[in-house]
């Protein structure tokens, strides 16, 4: 995909890349290392750090997800986000991608900064710091595995959920085994991901099963355009009885006529022929009486001019405003949540350089 086809694919995916792109290139221009950045460069351009971040900068727990440690995680985090942003974008919309990667980016700083804090407390472990998009990814990706798992599909096409499965292992498994990777960001990230994404897909099928059911009102009603109505009245019948009856009548004469000749013409016949002709004729008289009574009893009904209309479908429905505005709601709920958390660690942290001093 070339980068017009990814800008007018994917705006926000495209802006964020640029970004990583160009705060990386700012940085080699003010003179810092490309392959091996120091601690205090990386402070200066917005690390995450735990007394930095938990204290008077919480400002790091997003400038650090744009920052990266050296050109190597640049590139692998850069095609992550190309990976996956050219096909969660369009499927999440714009505006619900970008919070999603931040919400996502922010969840995993704060996880990290909880884990540092709490093995400080415990003492197993040292202040560090953090940076780059990997728990933002992680989350595109989690929110990904949920689509695939509900069977969202974009433009057409259903996501490889093995597949998903396998590339978020691989990541995970990487963060463990190789030493200074922030797996608490990643987890964090997948986990902020994953309640999103869930709020999403719920608000989706709600939808779609609406969609559904005003698609076969509309089938109902094209349906229905195609019927006819029928309409009789009293004097179309009375024409088309009287133009039988005249047919009927002469076809009945024309045979009496043939059965008088033939009478006429035939001396060998005895009485009990006679009587049988004779029979025969009234029968076919009561027929006709019959046939033609069964007319009118079957016209009877139309005789009023009765119109026969179809039954007309029911109204289109529309889907609950609740469930647009679900995830919205979801991610309103998680940012309360994460600033809840942010003061608890800050208020935890305040406490303990207190008792220091």
């Amino acid at each position: 995909m070339t980068i017009q086809q990814l800008l007018k694919t994917a705006p926000v995916t495209t802006l964020l890349l640029a970004s990583f792109i160009g705060l990386f290139i700012m940085q080699i221009l003010t003179g810092v290392d490309a392959n091996n950045p120091s601690t205090e460069a990386l402070l200066k351009w917005g690390a995450n750090a735990l007394p930095f971040t938990m204290g008077d900068d919480p400002w790091r727990l997003v400038s650090s997800a744009f920052l990266h440690i050296g050109l190597m995680h640049l590139l692998f985090n850069g095609f992550a986000m190309y990976f996956f942003g050219q096909i969660a974008e369009p499927m999440f919309g714009s505006a619900k991608f970008l919070a999603l990667f931040l919400l996502a980016a922010i969840g995993g700083n704060l996880l990290n900064s909880y884990v540092t804090w709490q093995s400080i407390l415990y003492g197993t472990g040292q202040p560090g710091l953090s940076a780059g998009a990997s728990g933002g990814i992680m989350g595109i990706g989690a929110a990904l595995l949920i689509a695939a798992l509900f069977k969202i599909s974009v433009n057409g096409m259903v996501l490889n959920l093995k597949s998903l499965i396998f590339i978020m292992g691989i990541n995970l498994v990487y963060g463990f085994a190789v030493p200074g990777i922030d797996n608490a960001g990643h987890i964090g990230g997948a986990i902020t991901g994953l309640v999103i994404a869930l709020a999403f897909a719920i608000g989706y099928h709600q939808r779609l099963a609406v969609a559904l059911q005003n698609a076969a009102i509309q089938q109902q009603r094209t349906f229905n355009a195609y019927q006819t109505n029928y309409s009789y009245s009293v004097h179309d019948n009375s024409s088309y009885n009287s133009q039988y009856s005249g047919q009927y009548r002469e076809q009945h004469d024309n045979q009496n006529y043939y059965d008088a000749i033939t009478i006429g013409q035939s001396p060998h016949l005895n009485s009990d022929s006679t009587e049988q002709d004779t029979a025969f004729a009234n029968n076919e008289m009561n027929t006709a009486d019959i046939y033609a009574d069964s007319i009118n009893t079957i016209n009877s009904p139309l005789n009023n001019g009765t119109v026969h209309n179809s039954i007309e479908p029911e109204a289109l429905k529309k889907p609950s405003i609740i469930w647009q505005l679900l995830p919205w709601l979801a991610m309103l709920l998680i940012s309360i949540g994460f600033v809840w958390w942010w003061q608890d660690i800050h208020q935890q942290l305040l406490q303990v350089l207190k008792a220091i001093e």
